[in-house]
């Protein structure tokens, strides 16, 4: 069992990290991450026995596993203590797993990305309760990074070239950069010369950052929060195309928690910026406030699904 502290990694450790994570060493493993709070325990083992005493929370790898308990962290605390339940948070390698979880009634809670919301909401009965505000707007955005010093300007230039997706389900880190060749009539298989997958989109910024790709599509959300907060990897790339908007990753709840405790969650979410606690935890995450599902911003995801 191993100790996991609330600090973010020193630059070296990161790039250590990155190469590490990024030359195939990124199974999951068979411990159990135990954060040093009171209220929430992490969870990576292979177990899924669900267990009354805690609410099961997922995040989706939308960041890499220790940036997301360093970054969900007062978060999940915050949730933990007005339900007065403990949290135990449930970390997966991809996108499918945590959607397999949800609809077995494992996992309670999820904050998931848009295109498995999009994609699986009718299959594993998701219930969404409500999405972020970020900078004024509920949407975000797919952004196509490469190298800051190199000469690529446009997609086309990536041709033949190393390119890093974040998760086969992701929808700015795989289906709008394939949706974007599939309108050339290209497939991304014949042309890029070579294609990894980083499980999250601070990996994929990474691997920008320090030229092991010479691209990716990452979350416009998470490369500006990156920017503004710790900008070591984010300026060493360079964004070349933004996609179309799309609704922000969802809070969803399984078609199993009690809809008792879906509306409390729900609730507390939504008033989560009127209270000053809250509102501090919020203005650290760069989130305006929670609000009310907006179903028809998912619509295009599921346009591009369709066409692909």
């Amino acid at each position: 069992m191993l100790i996991l502290l609330k600090h973010r990694l020193p630059v070296s450790a990161c790039l250590f990290m990155g190469w590490i994570i990024l030359n195939g060493c990124m199974g999951d493993s068979d411990a159990t991450y135990v954060d040093l709070s009171d209220r929430m325990v992490v969870d990576r083992s292979g177990d899924d026995s669900r267990d009354k005493a805690y609410l099961k929370v997922a995040v989706g790898s939308i960041m890499s596993a220790q940036e997301t308990v360093v970054y969900y962290h007062q978060l999940l605390e915050y949730i933990a203590n007005k339900l007065g339940r403990q949290i135990q948070l449930v970390q997966r390698k991809t996108y499918g797993e945590i959607n397999e979880l949800i609809g077995l009634g494992q996992i309670d809670l999820a904050f998931i990305c848009s295109g498995p919301y999009a994609g699986g909401k009718e299959k594993f009965g998701f219930h969404a309760l409500a999405m972020p505000r970020v900078r004024g707007s509920h949407l975000y955005q797919a952004y196509l990074i490469v190298t800051k010093d190199s000469y690529f300007q446009k997609l086309d230039d990536l041709r033949g070239k190393n390119f890093a997706f974040t998760d086969p389900e992701s929808n700015t880190g795989k289906l709008v950069p394939t949706y974007w060749l599939a309108k050339t009539g290209v497939k991304s298989e014949d042309f890029f010369g070579k294609t990894i997958y980083t499980y999250s989109h601070d990996n994929s910024i990474r691997a920008v950052a320090m030229s092991l790709v010479d691209g990716a599509a990452v979350n416009g959300q998470v490369w500006e929060y990156y920017n503004q907060s710790d900008p070591v990897f984010t300026a060493k790339t360079r964004i070349i195309k933004r996609s179309q908007p799309f609704g922000n990753p969802p809070v969803v709840a399984s078609a199993h928690l009690s809809n008792q405790m879906k509306a409390r969650i729900r609730n507390l979410l939504l008033e989560m910026h009127l209270d000053p606690a809250g509102k501090k935890i919020l203005d650290e995450l760069m989130i305006d406030g929670f609000i009310a599902p907006k179903e028809e911003c998912y619509d295009p995801i599921l346009a591009m699904k369709k066409s692909l």
